[in-house]
C-alpha cells in the first residue's frame, strides 16, 4: 500500500455574494437615513441697518394676525378665523383699494406660522401681488 500525500485544495470562501449584499445594505440605509434634524438647526435671519431702510409707504390694506389666531382686517375684527372670512372680507374692501395691489400683514410674534402663512394664501389668492410682513427694527443700545 503506498500511501501518499494528496494536494488538498484549500477551501475558499466566495465573497462575490457578500459583498453585494453589503453594499445593498449600505445603499438601503444611505436613502433610509434622514440626515437633517429640522429641530435641531439655530438660524439668525439678516439684519437691515436703519439708515438704509426703505421709507414705508402707507399700504391700503392691513390685516392683522393676533397671538390667539384671530384676524383684523384694517382695525376691524372678524366673526371667526377661517380662511373664507378673510376672503370675503379683503373681497368686500377690494372695491376701497382699487388699482392696489399691495397688502400688509402684521402678525404677532406669539402668532403661530399657520395663521401667518393661511393670511399670505388668501391675500394671494385675492389678487393681491405685493405682500409685506410688517416689522420692528431692533433698537441700538445708545438709542
Amino acid at each position: 500500500m503506498k500511501l501518499r500525500a494528496r494536494d488538498r485544495e484549500e477551501p475558499e470562501i466566495n465573497l462575490t455574494s457578500l459583498i453585494d449584499v453589503v453594499l445593498l445594505l449600505l445603499v438601503f440605509f444611505m436613502v433610509t437615513t434622514s440626515f437633517v434634524r429640522e429641530s435641531q438647526l439655530a438660524i439668525r435671519l439678516p439684519e437691515i441697518a436703519a439708515e438704509n431702510a426703505p421709507a414705508p409707504e402707507a399700504a391700503p390694506l392691513e390685516i392683522t394676525v393676533t397671538a390667539q389666531g384671530d384676524y383684523l382686517v384694517n382695525g376691524r375684527a372678524l366673526v371667526d378665523n377661517r380662511p373664507e372670512t378673510l376672503q370675503a372680507a379683503l373681497r368686500k374692501l377690494q372695491p376701497d383699494a382699487a388699482g392696489t395691489r399691495r397688502i400688509t400683514i402684521s402678525a404677532d410674534a406669539q402668532a403661530s406660522h399657520q395663521a401667518v402663512v393661511t393670511a399670505m394664501d388668501v391675500a394671494g389668492r385675492s389678487g393681491y401681488s405685493e405682500i409685506s410682513i410688517a416689522t420692528l427694527r431692533r433698537r441700538e443700545q445708545g438709542d
